[in-house]
């Protein structure tokens, strides 16, 4: 195949992808709760004496604890203060339209009871209950969608598994048998005894080949067609893509998109992390995301006794009452014309731009270019019913007259209607 015809081909497929009437109910969301929890929650970040650096979740990797010693956490591993209904509450409230949360992660243990083995939630801990279970009855009762994080290439727990070099020889794995024989049966699974799941969000695909991935993907949807599956599954696969963790392009992507994102800086819970991001932070960069055709994935890391941290509930509660009022400039929103501007953004919706104003001008007059079409009026979302603000041209910039200052000095929204 010619250069050109290569071109032609990947223009073609984005095309399609953008036209895939599966990822509708995704791209109207743009707003998600992910929740990391699992054994590493039980240390908390520290273990004999030693503190892990950087994030909860991989405390067995960068302090390479024995398999038989993190085994025991699952012993200690007994969630009382789980309450399903809870989580999905707070998701609810904070405006959230789907949850993923790690069904296994890096360390192999299993938050669903499954027949591949018995390292999970079921079988080795005192608790003894199908916590995904649990959490998707409650997602189906209210009205949220549900969509699991699996580890399919690092698993530092099982023998043939990538990323554990301090119990097994690497050059001895064999990763193929562990493909075949572990993550596609714990995926039947998964996709089989749930009921409706939203989406599949591999993770750090690594060496994984083309076809293995490819493999997946395949099984997902020959399991549930509906099912998404994100493109961590690896060598450019997937449903749509996924940015760096915590990571927000500089501009408008031509794609289908989210951010995995953290409120402090763990995922998983670490007793000592508390550098929350503001609730100011964290909305302005739900719609720098949004303005740039994204999904917002935002992360809590529950403690071993199954509570949501509350600097975390507070901040996402916040949010949510932020997305009552201004919800509209959001949801279902496509990127708004007006990109790279400093301290603003725009989304859009058709007919409507909505100009989302972080830094309120001196005196209240909002200078932007000339948008491509004629403007018919202008207001505050969060005002009285459209009143109208007074429009001007100067040049070739339009002026909107606003009031002297801030309405909303963390993002105080214009809808502009065209």
């Amino acid at each position: 195949m010619s250069q050109p015809e290569a071109i032609r081909d990947v223009a073609k497929q984005r095309d399609d992808a953008r036209r895939d009437p599966r990822l509708d109910w995704w791209r109207e969301a743009k707003f998600g709760l992910f929740i990391h929890w699992g054994l590493y929650a039980v240390p908390a970040g520290e273990w004999n004496g030693r503190k892990s650096p950087g994030i909860g979740e991989w405390i067995m990797k960068r302090l390479k604890i024995p398999v038989a010693e993190y085994e025991r956490f699952a012993k200690q591993f007994n969630p009382v203060q789980f309450n399903a209904a809870e989580w999905v509450s707070v998701a609810k409230r904070a405006g959230q339209k789907y949850i993923v949360i790690t069904s296994k992660h890096h360390d192999g243990f299993c938050l669903f009871g499954n027949k591949v083995n018995n390292y999970n939630v079921v079988d080795a801990t005192p608790f003894g209950r199908d916590a995904l279970k649990e959490l998707a009855q409650e997602c189906r009762k209210q009205g949220v969608r549900l969509g699991f994080y699996y580890s399919q290439t690092q698993d530092w727990h099982h023998p043939n598994g990538d990323g554990n070099d301090w119990d097994y020889d690497e050059s001895k794995k064999d990763f193929a048998s562990y493909i075949e024989d572990t993550v596609k049966p714990h995926l039947r699974e998964l996709l089989t005894n749930y009921g409706p799941v939203a989406l599949i969000w591999f993770d750090t695909p690594k060496s994984i080949s083309a076809e293995q991935s490819r493999s997946l993907m395949n099984l997902v949807h020959q399991l549930q067609p509906d099912c998404l599956v994100s493109g961590r599954v690896g060598n450019m696969q997937g449903d749509y893509a996924s940015a760096g963790d915590n990571k927000i392009p500089d501009g408008r992507v031509e794609m289908d998109w989210e951010t995995p994102a953290t409120i402090n800086d763990t995922w998983g819970y670490k007793t000592d992390d508390h550098n929350w991001k503001s609730t100011e932070d964290l909305i302005r960069k739900l719609v720098d995301i949004v303005s740039k055709g994204g999904n917002y994935l935002l992360n809590v890391g529950p403690t071993a006794e199954g509570i949501i941290p509350q600097p975390s509930v507070e901040r996402l509660l916040a949010m949510g009452e932020w997305l009552k009022v201004n919800g509209e400039s959001v949801y279902g929103t496509r990127p708004g014309p007006l990109q790279g501007i400093d301290r603003l953004r725009s989304t859009a919706t058709p007919g409507k731009v909505y100009l989302h104003v972080f830094a309120w001008p001196a005196g209240g007059a909002i200078a932007i270019p000339r948008l491509p079409s004629k403007i018919k009026s202008a207001w505050l979302l969060a005002g009285p019913a459209r009143k109208p603000l007074a429009i001007s041209t100067e040049g070739d910039r339009t002026v909107i007259a606003g009031p002297a200052s801030a309405p909303d000095p963390i993002d105080t929204v214009v809808v502009v209607e065209e």
